[in-house]
């Protein structure tokens, strides 16, 4: 299994320093997802939850998935293109509690799927994606875990395609 990018870098320590000075750059133009955040850290919408990632690891992103983790959430997480990772902001991610990020830039398409499968190892009960990948691997190599997912969200057009081609075929 792929490890977690805090034992994959050379500097883990001045790469997720980097990644949280990115991150809390991101939090100060985001308003709405600090109020959800103190919300969120109250109410625990997704206490017992497992969310799988599989997005654009960069600021913006990190914020999403460290505000499910401060409702409750495990959250794993994986790029979804190997090209638009930031290596900084995914060893800075790995470091907030709740969460576990497999993402790493410029690897090759074994590392890719391998760490979409770390983030399936983790069992999700909820799935975030861009392109469907993750939802793909999990249906076509993972079907056992179908029941225990009681949401997903796809954030492209290209994956609502897949999906909804999928779902012709009755395969979703």
């Amino acid at each position: 299994m792929t490890a977690p990018i805090s034992e994959q870098l050379d500097d883990p320590t001045s790469e997720r320093e980097e990644g949280q000075r990115k991150m809390a750059w991101a939090r100060q133009h985001m308003p709405i997802m600090a109020r959800l955040r103190d919300q969120f850290e109250q109410t625990q919408p997704f206490a017992g939850e497992r969310i799988g990632m599989a997005m654009h690891v960069e600021a913006k992103t990190a914020v999403l998935a460290e505000v499910l983790a401060a409702g409750g959430a495990e959250v794993a997480i994986s790029g979804c293109n190997p090209l638009s990772t930031h290596d900084d902001v995914s060893a800075a991610l790995d470091a907030v509690d709740g969460v576990t990020s497999y993402a790493r830039r410029g690897v090759d398409d074994e590392a890719y799927y391998e760490a979409i499968e770390a983030v399936i190892g983790h069992e999700p009960t909820v799935t975030v994606d861009d392109g469907g990948d993750l939802v793909f691997a999990i249906h076509e190599d993972h079907p056992d875990l179908i029941d225990g997912i009681v949401g997903g969200c796809e954030e492209t057009t290209t994956g609502v395609h897949r999906l909804r081609s999928m779902t012709e075929d009755d395969a979703l």
